[in-house]
């Protein structure tokens, strides 16, 4: 199994990694080892350099600072001591931390040594850090650690202590840092510009089971706030806060469900100015009130503009009053009201999940006029509350999301300085980006983003299901299109999602690093400094991670039911199990060989994950081969029975090991329930998928030995309405094969019909047909026995049939036979001939395997490995800001060389069916996407395949469990004349980010599957 290319990305020619230093992204400052003249000692012969603060410096990057000392002690064993000073101190070496402009100590080291900061002067959370001589009187050297503003300083801080190998997860996630005795610096230092994004922030959000129930466990007395029971206290926060920080992330949504942030702790609001973090709300909670919960508790009247604007008015006008001392960002604007109820204390933990006051669109008499003036309402309130400041200088963003983008469309606006918040679709597809207009406001643009979600068509929320890849294409457009000023991603309950969650916030801290062929070297770095792996063991883990994300994407685990993987064609059901496992035992293997103290680490990050997500799956095929067994009278349906039973005790084992893990430390974190959806909403309960069993003491009436040959539903001998379209008195069953199916060879099954044990023989009258195994017994201990079936295409030309008689002897019973007709078709090809070669029934080929590549203006089709369902996908790069497109025929082009051999129907046609990730129109509903395909010298034909939707709504294609989103594939149909013979397919680019995946050329064979036949053989 492919697990991950294992190609030397670019990235490690980009950035600067010394031995056995862990940080990502970052070009290193750190050693371990003394190298004359070229180091500064941090911990040296068991003795720390003392740190160095003035007193005057913000009280966040005093924290910070203390952080950074308990870091060094963490790798070396030794804390420095940690001291304000004013002007001097007698020291041979010190650690001198501050931010410019801010720390007196700072700003006379400047003015003492002409240091030139010119790099970070004036900018935004930028630093620089390097070793100073005399800086001060009385010390010799130092090494200064010099922030642009408070922010520029903690990340200066933290960038080192990740590179002296203290992860970000050393608390959420248990990561052991590696011990050193000794640790400097280089006298170079390290520095890092304003990052590429604003704001980067998180949204903890449908927090109910799992995270609420936990911090309830941990952080309180069992009784939660006064007036909500939120349990989300400052005792939480503050640990959430180091954990942005350590990211490099700047930016919050606190938890809304059944909390509000200003209420449930007096000490949240200014606790996080205090850290550094900007404090903001949700879509649906404007002017930093905690709406609905707040409403509920402190409103008048109704959720209404219309009818009660003086009492919303006022409620806005007392948020905003509340926050006027700290950072913050306001959202602008207002959702309606829902009937659904938002319980309080005693029923926190059970109220519904729908949404409240606040998060459901306004009224459709509801008009532009009255949206518009509410906004104007909120800017004035920020006029009077903040009483002289230029309000334009106060961050406000107004979010469209859903139906919201749809007032926008339709000619909605706000003040230039309010940032626009464009959204996803909730499934990781964002809707619109600013056109080449509106990327001139001043207010900028950003992304709110899903890791999480609850609503249509499915809740996801339980475990990791989104790929790195597939983050990187979309917020690689954010950036291309100046969609940069604020990042937002819903992360749920933030466990399991913390790879993601990083990567999220470190792309947006620095994307110019990062690109087509490296991105997949984050993970492989961000294993190696959680797990302190080799780059072998590295490489394995983020191959672990990239087809644990990739299988999840496919399809959510929320919408898995028995029948997605086709238990009979493809052997595609048999397939994803066995990808499963090799995950399985990979992930093992490892976790079986790390000490136990970095165990508890892997086993959050990435081997339960894999556990829980492979028992799933293996539950819901199993249950899928127990029913479609039964169907056939096989005995072997009951142990697939068992098999359900004894996963599904698993399933809550595994949750189990969880919250037993370190003494109970994320005792609940694993409560979502998952199994078995009977509609958006989660199940209240984990509910075993269904099962059958056969009756084990009785024979089936057709006999002892039932045959069921590979592709088809039905069983001989007997009866069954698989069998043929009577349903009785069917023709024996058939196998086809050629030389270019993938798989080599047929099967068929031998199975028990009863309790009756019995020996079977199979026969082939055929010499080029090779049987194996051609013999067996069958019993209820073992009651399946897979018959191949192989050609020796040397003694075959043209086409042949043969037959295989299946013979079953049993005691005291008569002999019973089935005969099973082999087709065989030998086909071959043209000499020169090189590419895709037709078999069993079609051409498959991954997007990826291109025989041509033309580029057109700059533009080329380039590879984004691991993207999408089953390899990679590719697109045209770059993508460019100026939204370059072409008619069809015109643009850079990918091209693939097949041969076929058969038509459909034989009348002369071909269907092709490009499979292509989903995205939306989100250049605007006059620039829909689209590709054109061409086959040989055919007209290229042009499809826009994203069906148009009213503005702020999704097509009618999204939604559903047959969706684009649910199958994670946007299917486009094609259809050619092309008589059998080599022909070459061409996809041209029509509109920039279209990434394919794959192409199924149908010859009249393809049959139905989730993820298209498996890539064709290429000569």
């Amino acid at each position: 199994m492919k697990l991950l290319r294992n190609t030397v990305c670019l990235l490690w020619s980009l950035l600067v990694f010394t031995v056995d230093i862990h940080a990502i992204g970052q070009a290193s400052c750190i050693d371990f080892a003394s190298s004359s003249g070229a180091t500064f000692p941090i911990v040296s012969n068991g003795k720390a350099t003392p740190i160095l603060l003035s007193a005057d410096e913000w009280p966040g990057v005093q924290r910070a600072a203390n952080d950074f000392a308990a870091d060094i002690q963490r790798v070396t064993g030794v804390k420095p001591t940690l001291s304000n000073v004013t002007t001097s101190a007698k020291l041979s070496n010190a650690v001198v931390v501050g931010t410019l402009g801010k720390s007196s100590l700072i700003d006379q080291i400047v003015n003492n040594t002409k240091l030139d900061v010119s790099s970070i002067q004036g900018q935004w959370e930028a630093f620089v850090a390097k070793q100073v001589p005399n800086p001060l009187p009385g010390v010799s050297s130092a090494y200064v650690i010099i922030g642009a503003d408070k922010r520029g300083t903690i990340f200066g801080l933290y960038d080192h202590s990740e590179q002296f190998g203290v992860s970000p997860w050393y608390w959420w996630a248990d990561v052991p840092t590696t011990k050193h005795p000794q640790l400097f610096v280089t006298s170079a230092g390290c520095s890092h510009g304003s990052p590429t994004v604003k704001y980067r922030g998180i949204f903890l959000n449908d927090e109910q089971p799992a995270l609420q129930n936990w911090a309830a466990e941990k952080f309180t007395n069992g009784t939660g706030a006064p007036l909500t029971g939120s349990p989300f206290n400052h005792f939480f926060y503050t640990k959430l806060f180091e954990l942005i920080l350590r990211m490099k992330g700047n930016y919050l949504w606190p938890a809304i469900w059944s909390s509000a942030f200003a209420i449930d702790d007096s000490q949240n609001q200014p606790l996080a100015d205090w850290w550094g973090i900007v404090m903001g709300t949700s879509h649906q909670e404007p002017m930093m009130r905690g709406t609905p919960i707040e409403w509920n508790l402190f409103g008048t009247g109704p959720w209404n503009y219309t009818t009660n604007s003086q009492n919303i008015y006022n409620y806005w006008v007392n948020g905003t009053i509340r926050a006027k001392p700290f950072e913050s960002i306001f959202t602008l604007g207002m959702r309606g009201p829902s009937s659904a109820s938002y319980f309080l204390p005693n029923l926190t933990l059970t109220r519904s999940l729908m949404p409240g006051d606040g998060d459901l669109p306004l009224s459709e008499t509801t008009n532009i006029d009255l949206l518009e003036k509410v906004v104007s309402d909120q800017r004035q309130i920020l006029t009077d509350v903040f009483n002289g400041t230029d309000i334009t200088t106060i961050p406000q963003m107004w979010c469209l999301y859903k139906e919201v983008q749809g007032y926008y469309e339709d000619g909605m606006r706000v003040p230039d300085d309010v940032t626009l918040l464009w959204a996803d679709d909730n499934w990781g597809n964002i809707r619109r980006f600013p056109t080449l207009d509106e990327r001139n406001r001043t207010g900028g643009a950003g992304v709110y983003y899903h890791f999480d979600y609850v609503g249509d068509p499915r809740d996801y929320k339980w475990i990791t299901s989104t790929q790195i890849s597939k983050t990187f294409e979309q917020m690689s457009l954010a950036v291309d299109r100046d969609a940069n000023r604020i990042w937002i991603v819903n992360v749920g309950d933030l466990k399991p999602y913390e790879m993601d969650t990083e990567f999220f916030l470190t792309y947006g801290w620095n994307a110019s690093i990062w690109n087509p062929n490296n991105v997949n070297s984050f993970v492989t770095s961000w294993a190696t400094r959680e797990f302190d792996m080799s780059s072998e063991d590295s490489l394995q883990v983020a191959g672990i991670l990239a087809n644990l994300t990739r299988f999840n994407a496919r399809r959510k685990p929320e919408l898995l039911n028995s029948t997605t993987y086709s238990l009979i064609n493809y052997r595609e059901a048999d397939q994803a199990l066995a990808e499963w496992q090799a995950l399985s035992d990979a992930s093992t293997k490892i976790y079986n060989r790390l000490s136990s103290a970095m165990k508890p680490a892997f086993f959050q990050l990435v081997h339960h994950p894999v556990q829980a997500s492979l028992t799933l799956a293996n539950m819901w095929i199993s249950a899928g081969v127990n029913n479609m067994r039964a169907s056939q009278a096989r005995l072997s349906t009951n142990d697939y029975a068992d098999q359900v039973e004894q996963l599904f005790a698993q399933d809550y084992d595994l949750e189990t090991q969880y919250h037993q893990l370190l003494d109970g430390k994320w005792d609940h974190m694993m409560d979502q329930t998952h199994v078995m959806y009977y509609y958006w909403q989660q199940p209240m309960a984990d509910t075993m998928p269904l099962i059958t069993k056969v009756q084990p003491k009785k024979q089936a009436l057709a006999g002892p030995m039932r045959i069921v040959p590979e592709g088809t539903l039905g069983a001989w001998p007997g009866d069954n309405p698989n069998q043929c379209a009577a349903g009785y008195n069917c023709p024996s069953p058939t196998l086809n094969i050629d030389p270019f199916v993938p798989t080599g060879n047929r099967y068929v099954d031998v199975g028990a019909g009863g309790p009756n044990p019995f020996t079977f023989t199979a026969v082939s009258n055929a010499s080029w047909l090779t049987l194996s195994p051609a013999k067996g017994s069958i019993s209820p201990s073992s009651p399946e026995q897979r018959v191949f079936a192989s050609v020796d295409w040397s003694k075959l030309s043209g086409s042949a049939t043969a037959s295989i008689t299946f013979t079953a002897v049993a005691a005291n019973q008569p002999n019973s036979a089935q005969t099973v007709i082999f087709n065989a078709q030998h086909t071959t090809v043209p000499s020169g001939f090189k590419g895709f070669v037709e078999g069993d029934g079609g051409v498959s080929i991954e997007a990826a395997h291109a025989s041509r590549n033309t580029s057109v203006s700059g533009l080329t089709w380039i590879e984004i490995p691991d993207i999408g369902r089953t390899v990679s996908g590719v697109t045209p790069w770059p993508r460019g800001g100026e939204d370059l497109n072409f008619t069809a025929g015109s643009g850079p082009s990918i091209e693939y060389d097949f041969l076929t051999f058969n038509t459909i129907n034989g009348g002369g046609n071909i269907s092709v069916t490009t499979l292509v990730s989903p995205s939306l129109n989100a250049f605007g509903p006059d620039r829909p996407l689209a590709l054109a395909v061409q086959v040989d010298s055919s007209a290229p034909q042009t499809t826009y395949f994203i069906p148009t939707a009213p503005a702020g709504s999704l097509p009618d294609a999204w939604d559903g469990l047959d969706g684009f989103v649910a199958n994670s594939i946007v299917s486009i149909h094609n259809t050619f004349s092309a008589p059998p013979g080599a022909h070459t397919l061409k996809i041209f680019m029509v509109e920039p980010t279209v990434v394919v995946q794959k192409v199924v050329i149908d010859t009249g064979g393809v049959r139905p599957s989730y993820l298209g036949p498996p890539e064709s053989i290429r000569v």
